[in-house]
């Protein structure tokens, strides 16, 4: 632990150095970072126009196109992780939630982070994260299908601002703006690939503008990437057991046959990245038509194909004693990992038109967007057909989950002299909005009994469609009522068709103290309704000798456990204040310190067990499942666990945090320094937590130690991200130090240690991790990089050594996973890369 921290310590005074040396050196550093200081105009958190960082009265982080190429990761959501520090990204999911990773803002939900590109809501993803952890329940923006070469740059508001841009924008937005140069462009191609030698990468992408016309741009992006299979997997017990693969000890004669399966003994790769190809395009175009209107289009399409592997089946898992011959037929004597493999695509489209009428600004627009999911197993059996028939298919198709959004806005702002220190902007809009969310059922061997093996098919009871329509109004005021103290109130009224209408406001203001110096401060209430897909997703997730289905809150099924009235929505207070400073043009300092309460928060459940090693655990579990028609595979019954996960409103949590932003331009004679630091402490507590209900008949608490954890403890208590970029020449080395601050959570052990679930701590202690950049201009149009992320091959603490060895006694397959899963800097250790970039 402590040659983690040496690393960081050795940076602390090199980046707070410069600040003691501010002043001697503001003359020379003015005329040298003159460029890199000049501050982008904000349009995220104020309906105002012409503020920056400094001016604005809400916390708004800005990330540049350099700032994201520079991140290492070809990927907006690992640039993000990698630069703003209250950003958290998801390192590995279950089941599909592997292929589409979320993130979060202030370690709340996925689902409380509003994305917009050029200010234009983004559609959600199709997808579902289930089975556990901190990102259960999200179904947030897919970031994956931006093309980074399209981004101009991103404006990250780290506060709440449900009363601007939607009752959902709970823990802040991120706001996409899109390149529009109407000339020139670029070309790169970037390989990287993991230390441990898997996880290869390739990028390649473009970048183009032209003008269509006079006073026109069209812009255009297409990226292509490729990313291979991670496997950080510890041996499954299973393997060695002897109780397994021994005859004599009740092991199946065919399990002998693991010994000589390629790859043994790490024959089970679910612990690791899915692999992917995704194709991109996107493009950005405004065209005038008048000296003061201009039609405009945004749109962007993407195509993956994802693949990951699941647990690995024993050779005797699939079975048929064939009648006519007395032998029985092993469908692979070897055994099998089953993938589940998705063919995604993914596009939104928005046509607007803006101006001026007179003194009046306008923005009429409509935005169209579409995730589809085609879900498929390979290399898996169906284990109740081939017992029955001898036969059963390889490959299956699951089924399809897909979300549509449908956006439409009217935006109206004015400048108004109304006898204060300045003129007031009015700006009041309304928007019509109808989402839709599909699941289509798999083919009939897919959901044939207990289906497939690692997925099964979509069940025609867990199929089908919803929908619902949401309207809204806002009015947002910005006046000076005096000097030096501008005020920002905005109100929202929204009406949805499923949950009713409410009506959220937000109140900020900025008090300047000197030129140099200001206070700032927001409070602001949210409302955010479940996401189609917590109201109605439901299905079956299958391990070897588990199978628990995840209850649809508004099931008959549900109501027979005293739930089922379906979710209701989650309402926030969001409070925070701080101060900006900026003592010359090169040197900037934020501090904001922030609380946000969410009230009926939406989350998952404790595990509830129907049977629990075979034995019957809880009879009404049991008929729930039975009520909401799902087949369980009959050997997980009857030597397995099986039950229930449920999404209700269950808590009310309380986060506090405080966030400091530092960057700093120096001189140095032939070299410029640019010293960052950005630091995020959060911590999150859950104040009050819904009583079982009656109807369970059990004890156990409806959010147990390990659901609290998930939302408690998982994200790291801090953040602080020391950065140098260092310009010399024809050479520009970025160097930063991320320093996670620890996190822990609590896992069940299925009643493996004594027969009832008792709960085992992990622990992720404070780990340095450091990053290296280093770019080379060969010419004026031609860049080589290389380079490198976790640079000293950092991995997280392993989970708890007395739970790993309780699993193992048990043969269990889940000690496959070595490391907790919720590492806020992955599982996959250092990561290596090279680019070359041309620019026209």
């Amino acid at each position: 632990m402590h040659h983690r921290l040496l690393k960081s310590a050795l940076l602390v005074p090199l980046a707070c150095a410069p600040l003691a040396h501010a002043q001697d050196n503001a003359a020379d550093a003015d005329a040298a970072a003159e460029e890199s200081t000049t501050e982008t105009v904000i349009v995220t958190g104020t309906r105002a126009t012409g503020l920056d960082t400094f001016t604005s009265s809400s916390p708004v982080q800005v990330l540049s196109a350099t700032d994201i190429e520079s991140a290492g990761r070809p990927d907006l959501m690992n640039a993000l992780a990698n630069t703003v520090p209250s950003f958290t990204a998801q390192a590995f999911g279950g089941d599909m939630a592997n292929q589409t990773l979320q993130a979060k803002l202030r370690g709340l939900s996925p689902n409380h982070t509003l994305v917009l590109v050029n200010g234009k809501r983004r559609h959600t993803t199709a997808s579902l994260a289930i089975l556990g952890g901190p990102y259960q329940g999200g179904a947030g923006v897919d970031l994956n299908f931006i093309p980074v070469d399209s981004i101009d740059h991103v404006e990250v508001l780290t506060e709440g601002a449900a009363a601007q841009y939607g009752t959902d924008a709970i823990a802040g937005v991120i706001n996409i703006i899109l390149k529009k140069n109407a000339e020139g462009g670029g070309l790169s191609v970037s390989q990287g690939g993991h230390f441990a030698g898997d996880g290869e990468t390739t990028a390649i992408s473009g970048n183009i503008g032209f003008e269509a016309t006079g006073g026109s741009y069209i812009n255009f992006a297409a990226e292509y990437r490729e990313h291979e299979h991670t496997n950080r997997g510890d041996i499954d017990p299973r393997v060695l057991s002897d109780a397994v693969r021994d005859p004599a000890q009740g092991g199946a004669v065919v399990n002998e046959n693991m010994s000589f399966a390629d790859g043994f003994p790490y024959l089970n790769q679910i612990f690791g990245d899915a692999a992917y190809k995704i194709k991109l395009l996107s493009v950005n175009g405004g065209i005038p038509i008048s000296d003061n209107a201009e039609i405009y289009a945004i749109a962007t399409l993407g195509d993956k194909h994802a693949a990951s592997f699941e647990n690995y089946r024993l050779p005797a898992r699939v079975n048929y004693l064939n009648p006519m011959t007395g032998v029985r037929e092993y469908f692979r004597p070897f055994g099998f990992s089953p993938r589940e493999e998705t063919e995604e695509t993914d596009h939104q489209g928005t046509l607007g038109f803006k101006g001026e009428a007179g003194t009046w600004n306008y923005d009429i627009s409509s935005t169209y967007g579409k995730d589809e999911i085609d879900m498929f197993t390979r290399d898996s059996a169906n284990a109740s057909l081939f017992a029955l028939t001898g036969q059963t298919p390889t490959n299956f198709y699951d089924g399809t989950y897909t979300s549509t959004q449908w956006t439409s806005n009217l935006d109206v702002s004015k400048e108004i002299e109304i006898g204060m220190a300045g003129p007031m902007n009015l700006a009041f809009g309304a928007e019509y909005r109808k989402e839709t969310w599909t699941a289509e059922p798999g083919d009939e061997a897919s959901r044939f009994l207990e289906g497939g093996q690692s997925f099964p098919g979509i069940s025609l009871s867990d199929s089908g469609g919803h929908d619902r329509d949401v309207t809204a109004a806002y009015v947002d005021v910005v006046f000076e009522p005096m000097e030096k103290l501008r005020l920002d109130i905005a109100g929202r009224y929204e009406d949805y068709s499923d949950f009713g209408d409410t009506t959220v406001g937000k109140l900020s203001a900025r008090f300047e103290i000197t030129d140099t110096f200001a206070l700032r401060g927001t409070a602001s209430t949210g409302f955010r309704a479940p996401t189609l897909a917590e109201s109605y997703y439901s299905a079956t997730n299958v391990g070897p000798t588990t199978a628990f289905v995840q209850m649809p809150p508004n099931a008959p099924a549900t109501a027979i456990l005293g739930l089922g009235a379906g979710l209701q929505p989650e309402k926030s207070t969001n409070y925070s204040a701080g101060f900006v400073w900026r003592p010359e043009r090169n040197l900037n300092l934020s501090f904001d310190v922030y609380q946000v309460e969410v009230r009926n928060r939406i989350a998952a459940t404790s595990t509830f067990f129907g049977t629990l090693g075979g034995e019957l655990f809880s009879q009404i579990i049991v008929d729930a499942i039975i009520a909401n028609g799902n087949v369980l595979d009959p050997e997980v019954t009857a030597e397995g666990d099986t039950g229930i996960n449920l999404f209700t409103n269950g808590v009310t949590t309380e986060t506090t945090g405080v966030e400091l932003i530092f960057d700093y331009a120096q001189n140095l004679s032939s070299l410029d320094i640019t010293w960052s630091v950005a630091a995020n402490y959060n911590k999150t507590e859950v104040t009050k937590v819904r009583a079982t209900p009656a109807e369970f008949g059990t004890t156990q608490a409806l959010f147990d130690q390990e659901a609290l954890s998930d939302l408690e403890d998982t994200m790291p208590e801090f953040l602080v991200n020391l950065g140098a970029t260092l310009e010399w020449e024809r050479f520009t080395v970025g160097v930063h130090e991320l320093i996670y601050g620890p996190s822990s959570d609590f896992d069940n052990d299925f009643g493996n240690t004594n027969g009832t679930p008792m709960f085992y701590k992990n622990e992720i202690g404070t780990t340095a991790v450091t990053n290296l950049d280093i770019a080379f201009k060969a010419t004026e149009k031609l860049t080589l990089k290389v380079g490198a992320t976790n640079l000293f091959d950092e991995y997280p603490d392993k989970r708890n050594a007395t739970h790993r060895a309780v699993q193992f006694g048990a043969n269990d397959n889940s000690a496959v996973a070595g490391m907790p899963s919720y590492s806020p800097f992955g599982i996959n250790g250092g990561y290596f890369y090279g680019s070359l970039s041309y620019t026209f």
